[in-house]
């Protein structure tokens, strides 16, 4: 049978010779005994076991994954492991008992997520999200980083774990061990997970944000609902994270977002949505953003519509009063560096109305020129002819109303990039990038007499 499709009751219908295991010694006298009290009983004899003894099985269990190799063996340790926390979570903490100080728990899961088929990577994973999500709290005097104090032996870290389990998880959104199961697997751990700094940290580093955004589309089956609800999870557990909305601003995840919150029906997906546009809404350019995707009017919608979730009704009541405030402060700049921002220019009119470039030239100097920079990357990266025949325009503008436009656009090396441009097929872009070069050329001096 295919290791994927494998279920919990048929690995524990087999028959695993422990007597032999204790024969070659590695499964020791006691553990054998343990093992026969314990396999093949009811599931209320078993907690009762675990009531009793629950460390010494957790220590029995972890040291048969450490040891034996065997798929058949390890495939039927993880089915006890994972039966015992599936009918009560709370067991988890018998991983952190005092009496397993010297055990490393975490090392034979987190070996497995790499080794194993999938029926071993899933419930590997499952596992270390239960472990860890019991583990005791830094600050109350327990151990919470997982390195056994006067142990000589090296532990693996919490941080460790953390780390080695979002490699995992980001590498099953990019390329999944199971076609179907992969990816809701790694979301359903990841939105758990995200509320840990060490994990939203490691993810944001493994570029990991950008592996959310094409799962956050409407959906209509219950399971891709659900699959769309924790990929929202994760994305409101980010909203508190900087590093990560830097890289939701410059993303296409609020439109992707306001395309779920606008055909949603279900109230689970339209809360998590909301509560992110909530946190987002006064940071950089959301405001702006949310304002031209037409969110004021889908929130007034909204409001119409029968919802029990009094979190959710005060959400989108703080939204609306919040949008308006934006509405009333939002100056041509902000949407102007929005649309810069976004990667997806068109010609709207303050790219050629002269006042906008007289009042708002000098921003072009904040964060290092960072707009300007934006500008210039398009020019590398976008294959829109709209978008490079506008930046290439944008490029001029400031040449001809910044005193020092020529020498800073010069400083960034665009004459190579826009020179590219100048054989594009699109006529649109070949013009612009033309007006562009003569400007840099040529300098402010003269720029006034050439005109698009």
């Amino acid at each position: 049978m295919d290791q994927a499709e494998l279920s919990i009751e048929q690995v524990l219908k087999r028959d695993i010779p422990w007597e032999t295991y204790m024969n070659t010694k590695l499964v020791s006298a006691k553990g054998l005994q343990l093992l026969r009290r314990y396999d093949k009983k009811s599931e209320s004899e078993r907690a009762q076991l675990l009531d009793q003894d629950g460390p010494a099985y957790v220590q029995l269990f972890v040291s048969i994954l450490r040891d034996i190799f065997k798929e058949e063996t390890v495939e039927y340790v993880l089915a006890l492991i994972y039966e015992m926390l599936s009918a009560n979570p709370t067991r988890a903490r018998l991983f952190h008992d005092e009496s397993l100080a010297h055990e490393d728990t975490y090392e034979p899961f987190l070996r497995l997520l790499w080794k194993g088929n999938w029926f071993i990577q899933e419930k590997s994973c499952k596992i270390l999200a239960w472990i860890i999500s019991a583990r005791p709290k830094a600050g109350n005097g327990a151990i919470a980083t997982g390195e056994a104090s006067g142990s000589k032996k090296q532990i693996t870290t919490i941080d460790d774990v953390l780390k080695g389990l979002v490699e995992w998880l980001c590498a099953q959104l990019k390329q999944p061990s199971h076609p179907t199961r992969g990816a809701p697997i790694a979301i359903s751990c990841l939105s758990s997970l995200l509320k840990e700094p060490v994990v939203r940290s490691s993810f944001v580093q493994t570029d990991g944000v950008k592996l959310l955004v094409p799962l956050i589309s409407p959906a209509s089956t219950q399971q891709s609902i659900q699959l769309l609800y924790e990929t929202c999870l994760c994305v409101w557990l980010l909203s508190y994270y900087e590093p990560a909305i830097e890289y939701l601003a410059t993303s296409r995840t609020m439109q992707r977002l306001t395309e779920v919150v606008k055909s949603s029906t279900k109230e689970k997906v339209v809360r998590v949505v909301i509560l992110t546009f909530r946190n987002l809404l006064p940071k950089g350019t959301f405001g702006a953003q949310m304002v031209d995707l037409g969110l004021p009017h889908i929130i007034h919608s909204l409001k119409t519509q029968a919802w029990s979730d009094e979190d959710l009704l005060d959400a989108l009541n703080q939204l609306e009063e919040g949008l308006k405030d934006k509405i009333k402060k939002l100056s041509s700049f902000d949407k102007y560096k929005q649309e810069v921002l976004l990667g997806h220019l068109d010609w709207n009119p303050m790219h050629k109305e002269a006042n906008f470039w007289r009042e708002n030239v000098t921003s072009f100097e904040e964060n290092d020129f960072q707009i300007l920079r934006v500008l210039l990357t398009i020019l590398d990266t976008s294959s829109d002819p709209r978008s490079l025949a506008v930046a290439c325009f944008d490029i001029s503008q400031f040449i001809q109303y910044h005193a020092a436009g020529r020498v800073i656009v010069a400083d960034l090396k665009a004459k190579e990039r826009v020179m590219k441009l100048m054989n594009h097929e699109n006529a649109e872009v070949t013009k612009n990038a033309l007006l562009c070069i003569q400007r840099l050329l040529l300098g402010a001096k003269y720029a006034s007499f050439l005109q698009a």
